[in-house]
C-alpha cells in the first residue's frame, strides 16, 4: 500500500529499509519520506516501530 503519496513510498519499501537497518532519519533523507505535507509521517513511524518490535534480538540478558 502506498504510505507516502507525495513521493510513491509503499510500506514495504519502508519495511525492507528497516529491515536493511535503516531508521526514520535515513529513511527521510534516502527516499524523501515524510519531506513534503507530512501526512505520512504517522503511518510511517507505525510501520517502523512494528519491523523494530519484530526484529530479533540478539543481545537479551538472560
Amino acid at each position: 500500500m502506498y504510505v507516502c503519496l507525495c513521493r510513491g513510498i509503499t510500506d514495504t519499501q519502508i519495511r525492507q529499509a528497516v529491515q536493511a537497518g535503516k531508521d526514520l532519519r535515513q529513511l527521510r533523507k534516502e527516499l524523501g519520506l515524510a519531506s513534503q505535507c507530512g501526512k505520512c509521517l504517522p503511518m510511517a513511524k507505525a510501520i517502523i516501530k512494528t519491523e523494530f518490535d519484530q526484529a530479533p534480538s540478539y543481545y537479551q540478558v538472560a
